[in-house]
């Protein structure tokens, strides 16, 4: 079993998909001659050539049409999108288009086409480029959303994005792209989309998290006192219900942590669900730990500040354990305005 960067699984999974598949083709801003702005494909236009490793204009909208179309009559794109804020010029490709080819032809035509994009903070881009933009693809059937969280995931939910028949979006964060960690590859290693996965098992409460969070969570898991049944989410659009209910069906609580502004993140639509099906069953209010809404501070100490840290969720779960009350937010108790 190799040790692998995240950033290194990802080619891997790229170049296994297309040894056993001919209609996988890459394309997208510098993915070819410079092996990806984040060396995501480095070596595969070696190992593939030219007509199946593109470089392509800076276009967002002209390459991912061109995604579309390809999937559409038999190929099977990954276009890569440099920083996720990028795919706001073109996403009338993916949640007009791409999403709704199959349902308006009837089902004739499907687009399997995957998008990769960069996502979150942590690494000095600033507010235009450190976004996570989940909420992009909220409310659009025909879509489907998933976040990686290491290496592992990014190998095994990557290959599963590619064999889908359904457009599908997949988030990397790139302050993982660097992360190493022991990656099992081949057929037995594809995670199914639409499934969380238990990450480690508690009692106490149920902690859920998406890319980044996940290491964050497990990081706080070791300065509480307490036990947390840790869940990665994997794949936000659908969500594994089936797996969220159960966990908090026996812990009784729930705490979400995101990596976007408070107001419209992902975890919402999770709140409201298991709020409204375990409403006799949880012991304690349902508590999301966020990021204040505002713009990415560009500044290292106030982008540190921003993100939920180990230490934040360790005392906010602590506090909600506690109390039996939702904490305050860091924001205001300290009144930030």
């Amino acid at each position: 079993m190799p040790k692998m960067r995240m950033n290194q699984a990802i080619v891997s999974a790229l170049a296994d998909e297309m040894r056993e598949d001919s209609t996988v083709v890459v394309f997208g801003e510098d993915v070819a001659d410079a092996g990806g702005p984040f060396k995501t494909s480095d070596g595969l236009l070696e190992e593939f050539g030219p007509s199946r490793v593109r470089d392509t204009p800076i276009s967002e909208m002209g390459f991912l049409g061109a995604a579309v179309g390809a999937a559409a009559t038999g190929l099977r794109p990954v276009a890569e999108i440099m920083f996720v804020e990028f795919l706001g010029v073109a996403l009338d490709m993916v949640i007009t288009e791409a999403a709704k080819f199959h349902y308006l032809s009837g089902g004739r035509y499907r687009v399997p086409m995957t998008v990769r994009a960069s996502v979150g903070a942590g690494l000095g881009f600033g507010a235009q480029h450190s976004q996570t933009l989940e909420s992009l693809m909220y409310g659009c059937p025909g879509v489907k959303l998933v976040s990686v969280s290491g290496p592992q995931s990014a190998y095994s939910l990557l290959r599963s994005a590619i064999r889908d028949d359904n457009p599908v979006v997949v988030l990397e964060p790139r302050s993982l792209y660097s992360k190493r960690s022991d990656v099992t590859t081949g057929e037995d290693s594809i995670i199914e989309l639409g499934r969380a996965r238990t990450v480690e098992q508690g009692t106490d409460v149920t902690i859920v998290g998406l890319g980044s969070t996940v290491s964050t969570i497990e990081d706080a898991t070791a300065l509480g006192s307490w036990s947390a049944e840790v869940i990665d989410l994997q794949t936000l659009i659908p969500w594994d219900k089936e797996a969220i209910l159960e966990s908090v069906g026996r812990t009784k609580r729930l705490v979400l942590v995101e990596e976007n502004p408070m107001s419209f993140g992902w975890g919402t639509d999770i709140a409201s669900v298991v709020g409204s099906e375990l409403f006799g069953t949880l012991e304690v209010p349902i508590l999301r730990i966020t990021c204040p809404d505002t713009p990415v501070p560009f500044a290292k100490d106030l982008e540190a500040r921003y993100l939920p840290s180990p230490e934040y969720v360790a005392s906010q779960v602590s506090g909600l354990l506690a109390t039996g009350r939702l904490p305050a937010h860091w924001w205001e108790e300290e009144r930030v305005t």
